[in-house]
């Protein structure tokens, strides 16, 4: 038996929406369902244990202006950490957080490469503007730098329409996605509106972020070839804001956005309704701050998915769409303790009891 000290999680363990245990025990930073023996310097922690919760979409590394210094990007992370976020899959940034790995106490992040954007088609500093013709090549330099992941901007506002509209031809999404595959990486796109849609889906897509524009008419082929949605409903919740502040410059985007924003939770109902896979994500690092993960589950609960999808969407079945592990024996100690049953109220994944991260009790 290892001198190093031991975990003694006690109360209800929930290993899966039903796989309930009554105990966990962390040994040398891991997961372990047998009892040690000889353990020394035991700590117990008592509650309600949850896997880590994911946030599958946020920025660390970015701010509304662009990239952050390390400081801040530390803030961020430990925001994160703080609200029971122990796994996020950075959705595009420009900065370099591969220092994150390293620090034990810190999230383990998923990274989606920097943005690809259409010239003069996104947030300034955010991502690379590049032109159809060098959409392959900047696909395959993120796929590489990346962890499985590439984000495309697949629209946004054309000033010379006044509103949302793709910023891709068909041809070179196929060919863009099909790199991404060949390269081991699944691709995902920022998409609000509803007219870029089809062709990022028939052209291979993994997910898509937002997806605000899902219709009647799409939800159907979302499901059939199994793409995810990462509805990010917290950021939706901005839009009536920013067509304010686009109204007279655009009134036809503005009035787009709002219609959007006003179905926001009929679309997110119809996509799970029809076995869309739905995942938590709050866009923070934008505009938005860190540490909103519980927000965007009352969000998902609030748009019609039951509470124990809801939370499954930031736990269990994100962590194992995201190919990283659960509660399972021997897996990393990421865990976080609640007062009581979260599948009953998720409204107490806003208050952790304690936070563990690599076998460490984290205050």
């Amino acid at each position: 038996m290892s001198d190093q000290p031991v975990l003694h999680v006690k109360g209800r363990v929930l290993v899966g929406p039903q796989d309930v245990r009554d105990e966990l025990w962390v040994v040398g930073g891991r997961v372990s369902y047998d009892r040690p023996t000889g353990a020394r310097d035991v700590r117990t922690v008592q509650g309600w244990a949850l896997p880590g919760l994911v946030d599958a979409h946020c920025h660390v590394g970015l701010d509304a202006h662009g990239p952050v210094d390390a400081e801040t990007a530390e803030k961020q992370a430990l925001t994160d950490r703080e609200a029971g976020t122990l796994l996020m899959r950075d959705a595009g940034s420009p900065s370099d957080t591969r220092w994150i790995d390293d620090r034990a106490d810190l999230p383990k992040i998923i990274r989606a490469g920097r943005h690809i954007a259409r010239t003069r088609r996104y947030i300034r500093n955010y991502a690379w503007e590049i032109e159809p013709d060098d959409l392959v090549a900047y696909v395959a330099q993120e796929a590489r730098r990346g962890d499985g992941w590439v984000k495309l901007v697949g629209d946004w506002i054309d000033r010379e329409v006044g509103d949302l509209s793709p910023c891709w031809p068909r041809e070179a999404v196929e060919a863009a996605i099909a790199e991404a595959h060949r390269l081991g990486a699944r691709v995902t796109a920022h998409c609000f509106a509803e007219n870029s849609l089809r062709d990022l889906v028939e052209s291979g897509i993994d997910c898509v972020e937002h997806a605000t524009g899902l219709t009647e008419d799409l939800i159907p082929l979302f499901a059939e070839r199994g793409v995810a949605i990462v509805p990010t409903l917290v950021n939706i919740a901005t839009f009536p804001q920013l067509a304010a502040g686009g109204e007279s410059k655009f009134p036809n985007w503005s009035a787009h956005m709002r219609r959007l924003h006003e179905r926001r939770y009929d679309t997110v109902r119809s996509a799970y309704d029809a076995g869309i896979p739905v995942f938590v994500g709050t866009d923070a690092g934008g505009s938005l701050p860190h540490g909103l993960v519980a927000a965007e589950v009352a969000e998902l609960v609030t748009a019609g998915i039951p509470p124990i999808e809801a939370l499954a969407a930031t736990s269990w079945s994100a962590r194992a769409w995201l190919g990283r592990p659960g509660l399972e024996e021997g897996a990393p100690a990421d865990l976080v303790v609640y007062d009581a049953d979260p599948r009953a109220e998720v409204g107490v994944l806003a208050a952790p009891r304690r936070v563990v991260l690599n076998g460490t009790v984290v205050e």
